[in-house]
């Protein structure tokens, strides 16, 4: 089994994105994977799925996989499709992260000699505002250290709590209940 061409690509990313949106309207997996089917006797709509699951199976006019090899299958196609649109996410927000950081560059640039060379204090603390968008930007700035400590800077008491307690502690800071 090689790897797909084209057409089947395409048709393995629709079953895919078909499965992602079944899972989000709250379809159970093995309907999902039913759903997906390549054989039309296990396919819930008894047609063939292009590319659906089992489908090296269906070709070849074996038994179709088990309800529980179409729940891994659908599972792994969710999780798969959910990793590649994560990495496509990322590398968006890399090139926009780069963007942006141009952007700032060249308002930093405007900025600082207007400060230098009017001595614009103004213009000195636009420029400083803009270096530290930039330094929170690219995440220049040294981590800020939080440490909780109980009264007089001693210890925290851990105590168990019960859920109508901390329903009672909630209320207390947050009255809108939001």
């Amino acid at each position: 089994m090689g790897r797909p061409d084209r057409a089947a690509r395409a048709a393995i990313a629709r079953r895919r994105s078909d499965a992602i949106d079944l899972r989000l309207a709250g379809v159970d997996w093995l309907t999902i994977a039913r759903k997906l089917a390549a054989d039309p006797t296990v396919n819930s709509d008894c047609i063939a799925y292009p590319q659906g699951y089992g489908v090296e199976r269906y070709r070849k006019n074996q038994d179709p996989p088990t309800n529980e090899a179409l729940i891994h299958a659908a599972c792994r196609d969710v999780r798969t499709a959910l990793a590649d649109r994560r990495a496509e996410l990322n590398d968006d927000v890399d090139e926009l992260r780069a963007l942006e950081a141009d952007r700032l560059d060249r308002l930093f640039f405007v900025a600082y000699k207007k400060a230098v060379r009017d001595q614009d204090l103004a213009a000195i603390d636009r420029t400083l505002r803009i270096m530290e968008r930039r330094a929170r930007l690219l995440g220049l700035d040294m981590p800020v250290r939080t440490e909780l400590s109980g009264p007089d800077g001693g210890p925290l008491q851990v105590e168990n709590v019960t859920v109508d307690e901390l329903d009672a502690l909630i209320a207390l800071t947050d009255p809108d209940g939001v």
